[in-house]
């Protein structure tokens, strides 16, 4: 019997995506030990870095299309609702401490604004008017990045964040679990990573979840790495915010440079604490002006400040 709250062109639609389908070798799932039920889930799970494994090309061709917009001063933008939105939201706070990002340089939109973190917020998934109106807060610009995010690939939301970001000269990557989607079809990078149907029936913040959340580490990582926010697999970048971020940072400046921890603390004084700056001033042998101003003539890459720096 078909729900009068529920049209029945939506249910047909749900029903043909791969995330929605039934299993029904899983129906007396809730009869399983807890053991077996966690041994179960977890072998869901490991199918999940395979999927992304499948989608690499097309992520990698999104990465360099972003870091070249990034590096011209653009910005990340990141629109989904529910738990894509969420994780959205999650990777663009991590990127201020991990990279010493401004925090208008990674943003994470979610369906229904702030609030909806926590609290589900009836119909804003529905609305890509809504999405257009979050957009227009953030004047988008020709060299900004968006990135719907969508497990269906077809939520309402995300396509029209990724609509309107194109039509305004945008460059705009969809993400979604489906193969086929309206998502990545509507990009000019689609990714898609195909998890199969979960565990729970339709309950896209397992598997689905996963795969988006290793994609997008993937997307802002490399993207950041490709900027010059890294020396090696160092967070040379890293902000020292907290007591343990300034022992990472200690511990940064050690394994780059190899000096001992009175000539770390003088180049850290020297340099304000810029852990970067702090090893360019070691390994270069000059002062913290002098690195200040070879890291801005690299653009803040430190390879390139070193091969600059006099011999």
């Amino acid at each position: 019997m078909t729900s009068t709250s529920e049209p029945r062109d939506i249910r047909t639609e749900l029903e043909q995506l791969t995330t929605e389908a039934f299993r029904p070798e899983l129906a007396d799932i809730d009869r399983l030990s807890t053991l077996d039920l966690a041994t179960l889930m977890n072998r869901e799970d490991s199918g999940v870095p395979g999927a992304v494994a499948r989608a690499l090309p097309a992520i990698a061709a999104a990465i360099d299309a972003i870091a070249a917009r990034m590096a011209r001063g653009g910005r990340l933008i990141y629109a989904g609702a529910g738990t894509a939105g969420r994780l959205g939201v999650l990777d663009a706070s991590e990127c201020p401490p991990t990279f010493n990002t401004d925090p208008a340089q990674v943003v994470g939109l979610i369906a229904g604004g702030p609030g909806a973190m926590v609290t589900s917020v009836e119909g804003a998934e529905d609305s890509p008017q809504l999405a257009r109106a979050d957009l227009d807060a953030l004047a988008l610009t020709g060299d900004d990045t968006v990135v719907g995010i969508s497990a269906s690939g077809r939520t309402p939301y995300a396509l029209g964040a990724v609509a309107h970001a194109r039509a305004l000269g945008a460059l705009t990557v969809g993400l979604a679990c489906n193969p086929h989607s309206a998502l990545a079809a509507a990009a000019e990078h689609g990714i898609e990573v195909v998890v199969g149907p979960e565990l729970l029936t339709g309950s896209t913040r397992l598997k689905a979840g996963t795969a988006q959340k290793l994609v997008l580490n993937m997307l802002s990582t490399i993207t950041m790495i490709r900027l010059g926010k890294t020396y090696g697999n160092l967070m040379v970048d890293v902000r020292a915010s907290n007591e343990k971020l300034r022992a990472r940072s200690r511990r940064i400046v050690a394994l780059a440079t190899g000096a001992a921890d009175d000539e770390i603390e003088a180049a850290l004084a020297a340099t304000d604490g810029e852990v970067k700056n702090a090893v360019l001033t070691l390994l270069a042998g000059v002062d913290g002006p002098t690195a200040a101003r070879l890291l801005e003539e690299s653009r803040g890459h430190l390879r390139a400040a070193l091969a600059a720096a006099p011999h």
